[in-house]
């Protein structure tokens, strides 16, 4: 029955625009803007403010035989990245995050960024905290 309430609710669902329905989900899409807002900005701090130190951030990136490779990269690389300002971005670049699925300490959240989507999960890792332990993204092109 809850599964059904959410799918039903699912387009009232967080938008970094809109307003979300379920108040508990404000700290989920706050570690979600954290993270692509941080990447956008070059803020370092809260970039990393958003990953758990373990995280895996993973993309299959297609060769040129057409055969898909697992390419990773880990919470300091990202945070190294984002201080170097690697993902500035405009402003008004998308941000659009959505709430997919939450179960006690762990939740699924989608992030429509400019460039790419991120699948994040994350993890509750002391109580009101949220952190992202793993992301499988893809380019939009």
């Amino acid at each position: 029955m809850k599964r059904r309430q959410m799918l039903a609710a699912s387009p009232l669902l967080a938008s970094a625009s809109t307003a979300f329905a379920d108040p508990a989900h404000a700290p989920l899409v706050a570690t979600a803007l954290d993270y692509i807002e941080g990447w956008y900005s070059g803020d370092a701090a809260r970039m990393e403010r958003a990953l758990h130190p373990d995280l895996a951030k993973r993309v299959l990136k297609r060769l040129p035989d057409g055969r898909r490779r697992v390419e990773h990269i880990g919470a300091l690389g990202l945070v190294q990245a984002t201080r170097s300002r690697a993902g500035q971005q405009p402003e008004a670049a998308r941000r659009e995050v959505k709430v997919l699925d939450v179960f006690r300490g762990a939740a699924s959240l989608r992030v429509d960024a400019e460039q790419w989507i991120d699948y994040l999960q994350l993890s509750e890792t002391e109580p009101g905290r949220w952190q992202i332990v793993n992301v499988l993204w893809e380019p939009r092109q």
